[in-house]
């Protein structure tokens, strides 16, 4: 179902305007493509709680401005610092005959039943979270799936492994893009620095072993050497002249 929001014209520019905007409850924002540029603005509370959606980041949205509507992908929205307000949006128009690049969410499948989880005690780490793709508006998915069911510990995924679906391909190219880390199991930390701190127990008393060892061997060989003859008794004095 298409997501559908609904937008005006906007005349006022400049900071001022754009401040005044917002503290009247709107958001100013831009629509731009296909060789026109619109300044518009939109509801903040309706457009606040549709960014919440993963779909309106990764979807082709119905804008509807004063009546006309065109199917457009979000590009980019600005928040404030510290409060819960939308400070500035974009839009891009699109064309149906035209490839869009887009990132889209990947959805992560049977991380509990992973080999390397499941019996290796490993964790699952993310390293990429969403991936660029090219595709033409009608193949657009709201997400990837990455299915992780077979992944042994120290293993990892990557970009080549995964199934995109028809028409949808990596944006980036070269071999690079396709070797790139989307999942792996690690093992954790904690088991790392215990497995360190036996080995270096078990290195420290093979140590300790060696140098009992060392000592009673000489120990011995001191105990099996024959003692030193007596020295020779001292000649006879000499006689009396």
């Amino acid at each position: 179902m298409a997501i559908e929001i609904n937008a005006t014209n906007r005349k006022a520019q400049g900071t001022g305007a754009s401040r005044r905007l917002r503290n009247t409850g709107r958001v100013p924002g831009v629509l731009y493509g296909s060789g026109e540029v619109n300044l518009i603005e939109l509801d903040h509370n309706d457009l606040y709680y549709k960014l919440r959606a993963e779909a309106f980041h990764a979807s082709i949205l119905t804008l509807n401005l004063e009546g006309k509507k065109e199917p457009v992908l979000l590009r980019d929205f600005v928040m404030h610092p510290f409060r819960q307000q939308v400070q500035h949006i974009d839009f891009q128009r699109v064309d149906a005959k035209k490839k869009v690049h887009i990132k889209v969410p990947l959805h992560f499948l049977n991380e509990n039943i992973a080999p390397g989880v499941k019996t290796g005690g490993g964790k699952i780490s993310h390293v990429m979270t969403e991936l660029d793709i090219a595709c033409l508006p009608k193949d657009l998915p709201a997400f990837i799936e990455v299915d992780l069911g077979q992944l042994e510990l120290g293993h990892s995924v990557h970009v080549a492994d995964l199934k995109l679906p028809s028409g949808v391909e990596v944006a980036s190219h070269g071999t690079h893009a396709a070797e790139a880390v989307v999942a792996t199991v690690q093992v954790p930390r904690g088991a790392l620095e215990a497995e360190a701190e036996e080995a270096a127990a078990a290195a420290a008393a093979a140590e300790a072993a060696a140098t009992t060892a060392t000592a009673a061997a000489a120990g011995k060989a001191a105990a099996a050497t024959p003692a030193a003859p007596a020295a020779a008794a001292a000649p006879a004095a000499k006689k009396a002249k």
